[in-house]
C-alpha cells in the first residue's frame, strides 16, 4: 500500500511538514534571526539578503508574493514574523499579504524594543507555537492534494540521460496517480519551445510556453551578446556539456511527458492539476524559491556535479546523476540514478524514487533536511539600488 500522510490545513491544503516559521522581512535583522534559532533550534529560521532597496515595481512584487508564500506554505504550521520597522516590505505593509493564512502569526519589530528583546519575545513566541502545534496528528493525504517539485542544479553530461530522466518518471507517475508536478528554470529551456508547446493543453497554454522561453532567450542575449549560447556554469563545462541547448535539451526531461496544464509566474500559486510550468528562473536558490512558494511541499533536486543545497520548511530529495558523485558526497545524495547506466532499470530506479518520496512525505527526513543545508535566496529582475 502507498498511502501517504499529512497535516490538514484549514484552507483546505495539506502539509508534509509541521515547522514553525521564524522569517525575516529584512536582511537588517538576520543576526536576531540567528540569535533566535539558538534559542529556539526546533523552529525553522530564515535569515535572508532582502527586504529594502528593490530596484523595481516587479521586484517589490516577487518580494512579497515569496515572502507572503512562505508564511501561507503549508508545511508551515505556525510563523514568527521579525521585522525591522523602516524596510520596503515591512511587518505592517506584508500584513494584508498574509493576515488571511489561518494559521496562528505572532509578529515583532527591532525598532519597537531592540534586538536583544526581540530576539526573546521572537524564541519564547517560537517555543509557545511549537508547543501549540505538537499537537496535530497526520491524516491520510490525498494523492490530488500534493505537489511536487522538480528541480535540477550542478548538472553533467550524464543529467540529461540518467537524473532528469528518472525525475520524468516519477512526474509522469505522480500525474497519473492525481498529483500534480511543477518545474521551472526557463533558461534552460532555451531552444525547446517547439518540443514544450507540442505538449500544451491548448493553444493559450502553447502561446504562454513559447513566449516565456523567447523572453528568456531574448535577456540572455541581451545580457551576453554572442556568448548567449554558453549560458551554462563552469561546473557545466567541466561536466561535459558544451551549449546551453544541449542543457536545455536534458533540463526538460525532469517534467516527464505529459501534457502541460498550465504556465505559471514566479512564485504564482497554480490553479490547474497535473503538469505545471513554472516561469522561474535558472539559479538554484532562486528557482526552489520560486517552487516552494507556488505551494510544493516536497522537491527532487537532480544534480552532476553534486550540491548539498536544501530548502526552508520544504524536504529536498538529492538525486545524483552518477555513481562517482553518490559515493563523494553520500552524506548529501539520497538516490543514485548513475545505477541506470550499471544495469537497473528505469522503472526500478522509478519504484526507488517512488517508496523514497513516500518514506519522506510521511515523516522521514532527507539528507538536506537532516544536515540543514537550507538556502534561501530571490529572484531579482532588476539589481537593487
Amino acid at each position: 500500500m502507498r498511502e501517504i500522510t499529512g497535516y490538514a490545513r484549514k484552507n483546505g491544503k495539506y502539509g508534509v511538514r509541521n515547522h514553525v516559521l521564524v522569517l525575516a522581512t529584512v536582511a537588517c535583522v538576520n543576526g536576531v534571526i540567528n540569535r533566535i534559532s539558538r534559542e529556539a533550534p526546533e523552529a525553522v529560521c530564515v535569515p535572508h539578503s532582502f527586504g529594502c532597496g528593490r530596484g523595481s515595481l516587479r521586484d517589490t512584487q516577487i518580494l512579497f508574493r515569496i515572502l507572503a508564500s512562505m508564511v501561507h506554505h503549508p508545511n508551515v504550521g505556525a510563523v514568527v514574523l521579525i521585522g525591522l520597522g523602516c524596510e520596503r516590505s515591512n511587518t505592517k505593509s506584508l500584513l494584508p499579504f498574509i493576515e488571511k493564512a489561518e494559521k496562528p502569526i505572532e509578529i515583532f519589530n527591532v525598532q519597537d524594543c531592540g534586538s536583544l528583546q526581540t530576539a526573546k519575545k521572537g524564541a519564547e513566541a517560537a517555543r509557545r507555537l511549537l508547543a501549540g502545534i505538537s499537537g496535530q496528528t497526520r491524516i491520510p493525504l490525498p494523492w490530488e492534494k500534493l505537489l511536487v517539485a522538480m528541480e535540477c542544479g550542478g548538472s553533467d553530461a550524464m543529467s540529461g540521460v540518467t537524473a532528469n530522466v528518472a525525475l520524468g518518471a516519477v512526474s509522469d507517475w505522480l500525474v497519473g496517480k492525481g498529483a500534480s508536478v511543477i518545474f521551472g528554470e526557463n533558461t534552460e529551456m532555451i531552444g525547446t519551445s517547439h518540443v514544450l508547446a507540442r505538449r500544451a493543453r491548448n493553444e493559450e497554454v502553447g502561446k504562454k510556453i513559447v513566449e516565456m522561453i523567447d523572453q528568456a532567450e531574448q535577456r540572455t542575449k541581451d545580457i551576453m551578446g554572442n556568448l548567449a549560447s554558453w549560458v551554462i556554469s563552469p561546473g557545466n563545462m567541466d561536466g561535459g556539456m558544451s551549449t546551453i541547448a544541449e542543457k536545455s535539451m536534458g533540463c526538460i526531461h525532469k517534467g516527464g511527458a505529459t501534457t502541460i496544464n498550465q504556465v505559471v509566474d514566479y512564485g504564482e500559486w497554480p490553479t490547474e492539476k497535473g503538469l505545471i510550468l513554472q516561469d522561474g528562473p535558472g539559479y538554484d536558490g532562486d528557482s526552489m524559491a520560486g517552487l516552494a512558494a507556488s505551494g510544493s511541499q516536497l522537491m527532487f533536486f537532480s544534480t552532476g556535479r553534486g550540491t548539498p543545497a536544501g530548502f526552508p520548511a520544504v524536504p529536498v530529495i538529492k538525486v545524483a546523476s552518477n555513481t562517482r558523485v553518490y559515493q563523494t558526497m553520500i552524506d548529501d545524495m539520497d538516490i543514485n540514478a548513475g545505477s541506470l547506466i550499471e544495469g537497473k532499470s528505469l522503472e526500478e530506479l522509478r519504484e526507488e524514487m517512488i517508496d523514497q518520496m513516500i518514506r519522506v512525505i510521511n515523516g522521514e527526513k532527507t539528507k538536506a533536511e537532516a544536515n540543514e543545508m537550507d538556502v534561501f535566496t530571490i529572484m531579482t529582475v532588476n539589481p537593487p539600488f
